[in-house]
């Protein structure tokens, strides 16, 4: 058995938790924030049997899309408190997968 958590960005949370639960993966929904954009993540927890690793996985690629927004990096243009916002290209999206191994699962 694998535990496989995986963080993905708020906006592909619901399609991706409806495709898992509708192949009958179970899932546990942890609110999360990301640590460069401060934005809103979700963790996922799932208990996956090993044959079905790969299945998760296409499930979370076919929900969780790379795209590009435009954000403000500040930048200081003079010395003092004087900012002016720099627009930035960044990508955004996907999800990041770690996947361990369950030396024991107990459900009581």
């Amino acid at each position: 058995m694998k535990l496989i958590i995986a963080i993905v960005q708020d906006q592909d949370v619901p399609s991706l938790m409806d495709d898992l639960t509708e192949k009958e993966f179970r899932v546990t929904k942890l609110a999360s924030t990301g640590g460069f954009l401060r934005s809103g993540n979700t963790t996922l927890l799932l208990g996956v049997e090993d044959e079905k690793v790969d299945g998760v996985i296409g499930i979370i690629e076919d929900n969780c899309k790379t795209r590009e927004i435009t954000t403000s990096l500040l930048t200081v243009s003079m010395p003092g408190d004087t900012y002016i916002p720099y627009p930035l290209e960044v990508k955004v999206g996907g999800a990041t997968l770690f996947i361990l191994d369950v030396e024991r699962f107990v459900k009581i």
